[in-house]
């Protein structure tokens, strides 16, 4: 990849508005020639990545927004997925692989995340937490 391309986004806190993440994410991926399995992986992962920010990190307040940067570079798509709330700890989600939690929805998008991605971090700031998701171009 030649050259640097970045792409951002802002949105409210509001799940009305993942159809508007869902356009950002096909417009980069194309603009970008993604194949297909790793525009599934990325809708996925930046979905989730977005609801959990909404949900979680905003406590759905509409007056909160989350702000998602794209950065293609050297082969690497890096997303920042930024929310305007306290945080979390990803070590106190459960692991919902293990056979207790088979039938719980909590920690399924941090797994999908980890499977799809080839880097998952998260970043506390004092306006927010970050999630950063890599993926090799």
């Amino acid at each position: 990849m030649p050259e640097e391309k970045t792409y951002h986004l802002e949105i409210e806190s509001d799940p009305n508005n993942l159809i508007t993440v869902e356009e950002f994410i096909n417009y980069f991926s194309k603009d970008l020639g993604l194949d297909d399995e790793k525009l599934n992986g990325l809708l996925l992962s930046i979905t989730e990545a977005t609801t959990n920010a909404i949900v979680h990190g905003n406590k759905g307040n509409p007056q909160k927004n989350v702000f998602i940067d794209v950065n293609a570079s050297d082969s690497i798509l890096t997303i920042v997925v930024r929310d305007e709330g306290v945080g979390f700890d990803p070590s106190e989600v459960p692991d919902p692989t293990h056979p207790d939690n088979l039938l719980k929805d909590s920690g399924r998008g941090l797994y999908l995340m980890r499977v799809y991605m080839d880097e998952l971090n998260y970043n506390h700031t004092p306006t927010g937490t970050e999630t950063i998701l890599k993926l090799k171009i």
